[in-house]
C-alpha cells in the first residue's frame, strides 16, 4: 500500500518537472545538461526529468526607474538627475547566457552612462534640450545592451535637480530678459508712433487750410473742458485775412 502511495507521489513529481506551460509573452530557455538547446515557448513545453532545465523570460516591456545621480555639468554646475528607462529582452537565449542579470546591468549601464552624457552638457542645454539628450541616451544605452539581447526603446529624464542659488539666479536672468523684452516692444512702439506723426504732418504741411482745420478742431476738444482756462496761441495765418483787408 505504502509503496502505491510512493510510487503515484514519484510520478506526480515526475510531471510536474515534465509539464511547463508558458503564457503569451514568456519563453523558456531550455538547457540539457547545462547546455543550451534553444528557446521555447509559448504554450505546453515538455522536458526530460531531471535532465533539461528551463529558465523563464518575459518578453514585455520592462520600466526602470534610474535613481538621482550627481551630474557636474559642462559649466561646472553640480545637479541631481533622475531618468526612466524602457526596454525589453528581444532575444531570451542572450539575455540568460550573455549576462548575469539583464535586469540590474541595464540599470548599472544607464547609471553611468546618464552621468558621462549629461556632464557634456551645459545647464542651460541640460534644461533646453530635453528631446535631443533623451534620444542620445537611448542611442548610447541601446548600443551597449544590445550584445546582451537587450532592447532599450525609449529613455527619458524625469526631473533635474537644481542648487536653491542656481534657481535664485536664473530667476533673476528671466526677470531681466522679460525687462529687456519689454523695453525693446515700448521703444519699438514709440518709433511706430513717431513715423506715424512724421508722416501726419508731412500731410498737415501741404495745405494751409489742412493745418487751419486741425487748429479749429483742437479748440472744438479743449471747449469740452469747462473746469479750466486754457491759454491757446493763435496761429498768424487765421488772422491774414482781416489784416489784409484793414490794409
Amino acid at each position: 500500500m505504502y509503496g502505491i502511495i510512493l510510487l503515484v507521489i514519484l510520478i506526480l513529481i515526475i510531471l510536474s518537472s515534465m509539464i511547463r506551460i508558458l503564457r503569451e509573452y514568456e519563453r523558456g530557455v531550455v538547457f540539457r545538461l547545462g547546455r543550451l538547446i534553444g528557446v521555447k515557448g509559448p504554450g505546453l513545453i515538455i522536458l526530460i526529468p531531471f535532465i533539461d532545465r528551463m529558465v523563464k523570460v518575459s518578453t514585455r516591456i520592462i520600466t526602470l526607474d534610474v535613481p538621482p545621480q550627481d551630474v557636474i555639468t559642462r559649466d561646472n554646475i553640480s545637479v541631481k538627475v533622475n531618468a526612466v528607462a524602457y526596454f525589453r529582452p528581444f532575444d531570451p537565449a542572450k539575455a540568460i547566457v550573455a549576462v548575469e542579470n539583464y535586469v540590474y546591468a541595464t540599470s548599472q549601464i544607464s547609471q553611468t552612462t546618464l552621468r558621462s552624457v549629461l556632464g557634456e552638457y551645459e545647464l542651460d542645454d541640460l534644461l533646453t534640450k530635453r528631446e535631443l539628450i533623451n534620444h542620445r541616451l537611448q542611442k548610447i544605452i541601446d548600443q551597449q545592451t544590445d550584445p546582451w539581447g537587450v532592447k532599450v526603446s525609449m529613455v527619458e529624464i524625469k526631473h533635474v535637480d537644481i542648487p536653491e542659488e542656481m534657481r535664485r539666479a536664473i530667476a533673476r536672468q528671466a526677470e531681466a530678459e522679460r525687462e529687456r523684452r519689454a523695453k525693446i516692444i515700448h521703444a519699438d512702439g514709440e518709433f511706430q508712433a513717431a513715423e506715424k506723426l512724421r508722416q501726419a504732418a508731412e500731410v498737415l504741411a501741404q495745405t494751409t487750410p489742412a493745418i487751419q482745420l486741425r487748429f479749429l478742431q483742437t479748440l472744438t476738444e479743449i471747449a469740452t473742458e469747462k473746469n479750466s482756462t486754457i491759454i491757446f496761441p493763435l496761429p498768424i495765418d487765421l488772422l491774414a485775412p482781416f489784416l489784409k483787408k484793414e490794409k
